[in-house]
């Protein structure tokens, strides 16, 4: 008994780690057998009872050879000694060159184990362990090392380091480090950090990672810092992070992920050159600044800081205009003037002297801003700053941007800053839209002076305006977002996201305009035909898509069709939308009256049943839809925008904290908590059973019931591999798999 507790602990762990998704993995401690005295009951013992303290990964790739260092705390919180091992999976595409491993700074040997012995005691551990968590791992090759004792109250630090070679698919390196270690903590990570230095021999363009948000530090046209750091978390996605390298003035990469019989969903990416080859277009900026009295304080003060900052970081051949407005506006030279050090200087005592007082004439303001530009063929962007609304002069939000519609022939950017709440989002969000630029709204605990001035180090080098795409013959493309292309900044890059249907190679062109002269570039492109590697794509896309939709009911009413649409996308993919927490849960409500779900069926209503007041919170919610003005408005406009220009995870998790409530029975509820993304579509738990969200759309032709831990379940896993993931989930499930319905079910 006891040698099979051993085995059967070892091998959880062991598939845990190995999912073939991954191409590095984690290491963990697991466990051998319970520490503690009988008759102390086995089924609750947790092979994970350690705590992890902290969990840095330093990576370092040179082109195609990466080498990972991971430098891990463990800690003992109980008073019983343990026993233990530390497990590492062999990458299941790489090669290792190097393997070695430090447990408290004394270097110990690994046993190397063959994943097919692993898999045959896998299945015992499924079968008398009825643990299914283990599933969606298959089987692979593993480092095992002992590691006694493990003293009570104490850390076990453990360091490993080991070489692979990477994956290229055309010009896209693809580096995996899996961070979903929820499972294997007893407490959230104190401290995760994942250092990736990048050093290639040919240049480097587009680096993009869609899981975390990171810091991108460049070096030069051939090495960057990738940095991605948190506290306190429970990491649940895997890190993942790509980079192109090619000799092209600007990269052009293409992913794609299609299922049998659908459209598929492409990922495109470009990015300029960073080093001195790369042309810098020379730029004409108009600041407009706020100084009604409402500014009066730390905003002006800060916003006076930012202003300074970004004219001292216009370059020499870049020219520019401040205008200052309140009860009417005033323009510093009334013209646009080169920014040389006397014109410089002079901003900045025009800058000092500013002082808060008066109206908001805002029409005056814009107005003026675009009848400076004078040349045709150079980037103009307007930087708006304001705290309010307009009081003075034209106050009618359409009669306004009618005006920037008629004065902007030339494809003027202006780009908003709001302050506070106290402002009409709806004018600023119609102005950001009309001109192709975007929004930024700075709370009261924000600093003004650095968020202005980060956006400025954005847009300070334009590279290439007025884009456009052709993805060739044979391939066509649909709902792509953004639908309106941005203008290329140096050291940024510019994502679109799409549906396709059509398949095979093509030639993806990109043309743009340099100082009014065309420019094209080409790059080799592959829209697959079947696909299910980069299913992060479809969650992107539905998060552009909805966030689409939503400004639509925001800024032009709402649409039946349209609410009805953001509904569907949200519950498929398990975005939170303003109407998350209210329609969707009446929408299932009518699906069960209909009987076209089973009450079973249902994700979010049963968990909403439970809270106090759900419905008012519910219609109170979707109403800040409606909203022009004041804090509701602000924050439905940024999570929309958030939505809409989704390029990882993060950005797509607005509003969650919002679906947290106290049941009347003073529990903590979370609405549609527990829900993972498999296969590009959500998955829910409600209490019962996990749901896959295309139960609801009725996508199959079959319906198949399987008792967990059969037979016939296995023979599933066997039979179709890619159900592994769902089974994974637990002892109760219900999915789509090659339209047909699995209801698995437990006694």
């Amino acid at each position: 008994m006891k040698n099979w507790i051993k085995k059967g602990i070892f091998l959880q762990v062991f598939f845990i780690l190995i999912s073939g998704a991954f191409i590095n993995a984690d290491g963990f401690i697991v466990v051998r057998r319970d520490p503690r005295p009988l008759p102390h009951p086995r089924p609750h013992f947790h092979p994970f009872p350690l705590e992890v303290k902290y969990h840095n990964v330093d990576v370092k790739i040179e082109d195609m050879v990466a080498t990972t260092s991971i430098d891990q705390a463990f800690f003992n919180p109980t008073r019983y000694r343990m026993e233990g091992y530390y497990l590492f999976p062999v990458p299941a595409n790489g090669v290792i060159k190097k393997f070695s491993m430090f447990i408290n700074g004394k270097e110990t040997e690994a046993e190397l184990l063959d994943a097919g012995k692993a898999r045959k005691i896998y299945e015992d551990i499924v079968r008398r362990m009825r643990d299914p968590a283990l599933l969606e791992y298959s089987g692979r090759k593993v480092f095992k090392a002992r590691i006694y004792p493990i003293e009570p109250f104490s850390e076990k630090r453990v360091r490993i380091s080991y070489t692979e070679i990477l994956n290229k698919d055309n010009s896209t390196t693809e580096y995996i480090y899996p961070l979903n270690t929820e499972k294997f903590s007893a407490k959230p990570l104190k401290n995760v950090r994942i250092m990736t230095k990048i050093s290639l021999s040919k240049d480097m363009k587009n680096i993009y990672c869609p899981t975390h948000k990171v810091e991108v530090i460049r070096k030069g046209s051939r090495q960057a810092d990738v940095v991605y750091e948190e506290a306190n978390v429970k990491p649940d996605t895997d890190f993942k992070l790509y980079f192109d390298s090619t000799p092209d003035e600007v990269g052009i990469s293409l992913r794609s992920y299609r299922k049998r019989g659908e459209d598929g969903y492409f990922l495109l990416n470009m990015t300029p050159g960073f080093g001195k080859r790369s042309v810098v277009l020379p730029k004409d900026v108009c600041f407009v600044l706020d100084i009604s009295g409402s500014m009066a304080g730390k905003k002006l003060d800060r916003a006076k800081g930012a202003l300074k900052f970004c004219i001292n970081n216009l370059r020499r051949e870049d020219r520019f205009e401040i205008i200052k407005f309140s009860t009417e506006a005033e323009a510093l030279f009334n013209t646009l003037r080169s920014a040389n050090s006397g014109a410089v200087n002079k901003a900045k005592r025009f800058i000092d002297d500013l002082r808060a007082i008066g109206g908001t004439n805002i029409e005056e303001a814009l107005a003026g801003a675009l009848k400076m530009r004078k040349v045709k063929n150079r980037p103009y962007i307007i930087v708006f700053i304001t705290d309010g609304k307009p009081t003075i002069g034209e106050t009618d939000e359409d009669k306004i941007t009618g005006m920037i519609r008629e004065n902007n022939i030339d494809g003027t950017r202006i780009f908003t800053f709001g302050i506070g709440s106290d402002l009409n989002t709806h004018l600023l969000d119609k102005i950001t839209s009309l001109t192709k630029a975007y929004r930024s709204y700075i709370s009261g605990e924000e600093d003004i002076e650095v968020k202005i001035s980060s956006f400025f180090r954005k847009i300070e080098s334009p590279v290439l305006t007025d884009l456009s795409i052709d993805f060739g013959p044979g391939i066509r493309v649909s709902k792509k977002y953004p639908r309106d292309l941005p203008d290329l900044f140096r050291g940024s890059s510019v994502s679109v996201i799409g549906r396709y249907s059509g398949s095979g190679d093509t030639k993806t062109t990109l043309k743009g305009k340099i100082a009014g002269r065309t420019k094209v570039y080409r790059s080799g492109s592959r829209f697959s035909s079947i696909s299910d590697k980069d299913d992060f794509i479809p969650l992107l896309w539905a998060s552009r898509r909805i966030g689409f939709l939503l400004d639509q009911i925001r800024l032009n009413g709402e649409k039946k069709e349209i609410v009805e649409e953001v509904i569907v996308l949200a519950k498929k993919y398990g975005i939170i939308t303003p109407y998350t927490s209210f329609l969707i849960v009446e929408d299932e409500k009518r699906l069960v009256m209909r009987r076209e779900i089973d009450r079973v069926q249902q994700v979010l209503a049963p968990s909403a049943a439970d809270v106090e007041g759900f419905a008012k919170y519910g219609a109170e919610e979707t109403a800040s839809m409606k909203e022009k003005t004041g804090g509701h408005s602000v924050r439905a406009s940024k999570e929309t925008q958030s939505l809409n220009m989704a390029n990882n995870y993060e950005d797509i998790r607005q509003g969650k904290k919002r679906l947290r409530f106290v049941s009347g029975k003073g529990d903590k509820v979370i609405i549609g908590h527990q829900r993972k993304n498999i296969q590009g579509r959500a998955v829910y738990y409600n209490g019962n059973i996990w749901i896959d969200s295309n139960v609801h759309l009725k996508k199959y032709t079959l319906r198949k019931k399987i008792r967990f831990g059969g037979e016939k379940y296995f023979n599933l896993l066997k039979k179709s591999p890619a159900s592994a993931q769902f089974l994974s989930l637990g002892r109760n499930i219900q999915f789509i798999l090659d339209q047909t319905l699995y209801e698995i079910f437990d006694n």
